[in-house]
C-alpha cells in the first residue's frame, strides 16, 4: 500500500481497538443498502453501522429497519426529507460522537466504496486524522467508468485543490476515516455545503487545521445497481463554492503579504 502523507502532526496514535462506525447516507438505495450492510459486517465485523435515510420514497429505510431489528451493530437514523449528502453526514457524525465512537467513517450505498477496503483507511488511520481513500495517487483507481467521467473527476480534484490551495490529490473523493477528535477540530457547526461540495470542505478544513491527512488508494467501482444521485445541479453547487472559497483564499493570502 502506498500512503501520501501530508503536511501537519498526527494526534496520539491510538489502539487497533478503537471503536468504528460506518456511516451510509441513503436515498432511494433499496437495491443496495442490504447489500452494502453485509458487504461492511464480513469485511469488518467490529464496525458497527450507522443508515442515515433521507424517508426514501421507495422503502430504504424501512429495509435497514429490518436488518437493524436482527443485528444489534446495524442502526438507523431517519430524517423528514431529502437534505442533501453533507447534512446527512453531519447528522451521522453528530450521532456517532454522542455514543463516544472513536472512528467515524464515510461510505457510500451503492457499492461504488468498496467494504473490502475498509481496512485499508483504519490501518493508515493509525498514524494519521484523516484517511481517504484516493483515486488519484498510485495504486487507486476507477472501474467501469467513461472517460469522459474520469476526466470530469480529475479535472474537479486539480480545479478545486488548485484554487484553495490543498495538496490532496483526490478532494473530492467521499470514502474517509476519521479520528473523533479530528472532527472536534473542523467546527462542523458552521459547515452549510449541502452536496458533493461538502467533501472539499471538510478535506480543506482538515488540511487548514494543520492535521495529518494520508490519501491511501481505493478502487472506485460505478454502481451496479440503483441510479446515481449526481446531477448538473450537484456540479454547478460545487463549482460556485469552491471558486468563491478559492478567491476568499486568495484574498486573504494577499491581505497578509501587504500588511
Amino acid at each position: 500500500m502506498t500512503d501520501q502523507p501530508l503536511a501537519g502532526q498526527p494526534l496520539k496514535r491510538q489502539p487497533s481497538t478503537d471503536r468504528a462506525l460506518v456511516i451510509i447516507p441513503t436515498y432511494d438505495e433499496a437495491a443496495n443498502v442490504e447489500m452494502i450492510i453485509g458487504r461492511v459486517r464480513a469485511s469488518l465485523p467490529s464496525a458497527d453501522i450507522l443508515v442515515v435515510d433521507d424517508a426514501s420514497p421507495d422503502g430504504t429505510g424501512t429495509i435497514a429497519e429490518r436488518l437493524a431489528a436482527t443485528d444489534t451493530q446495524v442502526a438507523v437514523l431517519h430524517r423528514p426529507g431529502k437534505q442533501g449528502l453533507g447534512p446527512a453526514y453531519l447528522a451521522g457524525f453528530a450521532w456517532g460522537l454522542e455514543r463516544d465512537y472513536d472512528v467515524l467513517v464515510e461510505m457510500d450505498a451503492d457499492g461504488s466504496h468498496q467494504p473490502e477496503q475498509l481496512h485499508r483507511l483504519l490501518d493508515a488511520l493509525q498514524d494519521a486524522d484523516l484517511a481517504l481513500g484516493s483515486r488519484w495517487v498510485a495504486g487507486g483507481g476507477v472501474r467501469d467508468w467513461p472517460r469522459w467521467r474520469e476526466l470530469l473527476s480529475r479535472g474537479g480534484s486539480l480545479y478545486a485543490r488548485t484554487a484553495l490551495g490543498v495538496p490532496i490529490r483526490d478532494i473530492t473523493g467521499g470514502y474517509r476515516a476519521f479520528r473523533r477528535a479530528a472532527l472536534d477540530k473542523l467546527h462542523l457547526d458552521d459547515v452549510a455545503s449541502a452536496g458533493y461540495c461538502f467533501q472539499v470542505d471538510l478535506a480543506t478544513r482538515a488540511s487548514r487545521a494543520g492535521l495529518r491527512i494520508v490519501e491511501v488508494p481505493i478502487t472506485f467501482v460505478e454502481r451496479t445497481r440503483g441510479t446515481s444521485k449526481m446531477s448538473r445541479e450537484i456540479v454547478v453547487e460545487a463549482l460556485i463554492r469552491v471558486t468563491k472559497w478559492g478567491l476568499r483564499h486568495r484574498w486573504r493570502q494577499l491581505t497578509r503579504r501587504t500588511r
